[in-house]
């Protein structure tokens, strides 16, 4: 795999066939992504504690370790990591624990070219804008994708009570509002009885 210097989006692609890497590659280098292969799960986990990386591709049938344990192993360490699970050999079952395990994506082979840059556009949606400048010394020091992480991190715990506010606000201003219309009715009735 070529490893494009001017790339801002790096793509990791786990799969035992090389010609899935190379497909890969030739979809995604012209729009910008670096696309780095790794062989197995292994050589997966070593890439990605040495590098970084911003949205992984990973088959599930591969020998000593699956893609779904690839992919979990990849979640615990790194939670808002997209991965996305291409396979040949997709199950119900499979795809349901990819769901738990939290994976952006489960696409079936074959892929085509259109599949593979729509998913790489859909794991990584803020591939288009550019990386924050820093501002000072110790902004620099600040490791790439902190901010990132730190508004994914409130999101994430923020989100169930936001989905909770909206559940037991919602009647309420479905019934302020019935109310509402319901006054302006009588108001008019009341105005054409007064006239």
């Amino acid at each position: 795999m070529t490893q494009s210097v001017t790339a801002s989006k790096r793509v990791l692609v786990v799969d035992d066939d090389p010609v899935v890497g190379k497909s890969f590659e030739r979809v995604l280098s012209p729009k910008g992504y670096a696309v780095i292969a790794a062989a197995d799960g292994a050589e997966a986990l070593d890439k990605l504690a040495r590098e970084r990386y911003d949205v992984v591709f990973t088959d599930i049938r591969m020998p000593d370790m699956d893609g779904l344990e690839v992919a979990q192993r990849i979640k615990a360490a790194n939670p808002w990591l997209p991965v996305v699970i291409v396979t040949g050999y997709g199950s119900e079952a499979n795809e349901i624990k990819a769901r738990q395990i939290g994976v952006s994506r489960f696409l079936h082979k074959p892929l085509t070219p259109e599949l593979i840059e729509a998913s790489a556009t859909y794991a990584y949606p803020v591939a288009a804008l550019p990386a924050p400048a820093a501002t000072s010394p110790a902004a620099s020091a600040q490791p790439r994708g902190a901010g990132r992480f730190i508004k994914d991190v409130a999101m994430f715990v923020g989100a169930p009570f936001l989905g909770l506010a909206y559940v037991v606000l919602l009647p309420f201003v479905g019934i302020g509002l019935l109310a509402y219309l319901g006054y302006q009715v009588l108001t008019q009735v009341k105005t054409g009885r007064d006239a």
